[in-house]
């Protein structure tokens, strides 16, 4: 029997069944999820996981790693928490300074053909001093209408997969559709062959940066309306879950390989994998180990669907 399977079918094939086994697995271990109410427990905290999984996707685009992720996301979420509730105007000029601080990062690493896991490094320690700076403590508020919209209860489908749906189909579009997407993933590519092409690459890296800056302002901002407080540490286990995202939904670390969609039901099963661990009672401080297993075998299930795949186009 002939394997006719894209590397673009992989891709989103081993996500989505990852995904189907886990979600199956859970509702044999407790029916009681297997409803609206259990659904939105499940997926509670899926939309800030998956924001950050794209952002750090769009940095993986253009064959870059982003070590800051989570310290990041843990400052915008201070700046959401103690002014955008009561100095709206100053919380949003303080974003828009650290998309437009993500954009000279990518600058800066590209001309001065720095390792981008050495200067996010370096920049996580900047964004986690600076979250410590504005909330030395666990505190502040959620503006109303993040919370109001976190906690918005659509009919049949909870938020939580609403709005993974949604950041789906637009970060599709943007990455695999757009003109900026090919551009991006062109760069991830062959750099060269852009360049000679007469496109800039310092204005792509920056555009990648500027814009995955952007899914993580809206990580952090999701997170505080789903919290409804801050802190300067909240989300610093974004990093290793927004890379394990990306890479379980079939991105890769080089050639600006990646899946919108894929990356998207990565979040999704990291985000279900914890209640599943929970479920069999395994104690939190090996929840992270177990998730790190559930990576491994899904790689190595890829990677021998890909092998399979070579092997029937040999023949």
């Amino acid at each position: 029997m002939k394997l006719n399977l894209s590397a673009d079918s992989v891709r989103l094939l081993i996500p989505a069944l990852s995904l189907t086994v886990l979600l199956c697995a859970v509702f044999y271990l407790q029916p009681r999820a297997m409803s609206y109410t259990g659904l939105n427990l499940l997926f509670n905290l899926a939309v800030p996981i998956t924001l950050a999984t794209i952002a750090q996707m769009l940095i993986m685009t253009v064959n870059d790693l982003d070590l800051s992720m989570g310290t990041f996301v843990s400052f915008v979420a201070c700046v959401a928490a103690t002014f955008l509730p009561t100095e709206p105007l100053i919380g949003a000029l303080i974003l828009l300074a650290a998309i437009a601080a993500y954009a000279v990062l990518g600058v800066v690493i590209h001309v001065r053909e720095l390792p981008s896991i050495v200067v996010t490094l370096g920049m996580s320690f900047v964004w986690g001093g600076l979250a410590v700076l504005i909330l030395p403590a666990p505190g502040g508020q959620a503006p109303v209408w993040a919370r109001a919209l976190m906690t918005s209860k659509p009919p049949l489908v909870p938020m939580a997969i609403v709005a993974s749906i949604i950041i789906a189909m637009i970060t599709h579009f943007i990455v695999m559709r757009s003109s900026f997407g090919v551009l991006i993933r062109g760069v991830g590519g062959n750099t060269r062959s852009v360049g000679r092409a007469g496109w800039s690459i310092i204005a792509a890296r920056a555009g990648a940066y500027a814009l995955a800056a952007f899914f993580a302002v809206l990580a952090g901002i999701a997170l505080v309306g789903l919290t409804t407080s801050a802190d300067a540490n909240i989300a610093l286990r974004y990093t290793l879950l927004s890379i394990a995202g990306v890479i379980l939904g079939g991105g890769e670390f080089v050639g600006g390989r990646v899946s919108p969609v894929g990356a998207v039901i990565g979040a999704l099963t990291l985000t279900l994998a914890g209640s599943f661990l929970s479920f069999l009672r395994i104690s939190p401080d090996w929840q992270i180990g177990a998730q790190g297993a559930i990576l491994i075998i899904v790689l190595a299930l890829r990677l021998l669907l890909n092998r399979l795949e070579k092997r029937e186009k040999g023949r």
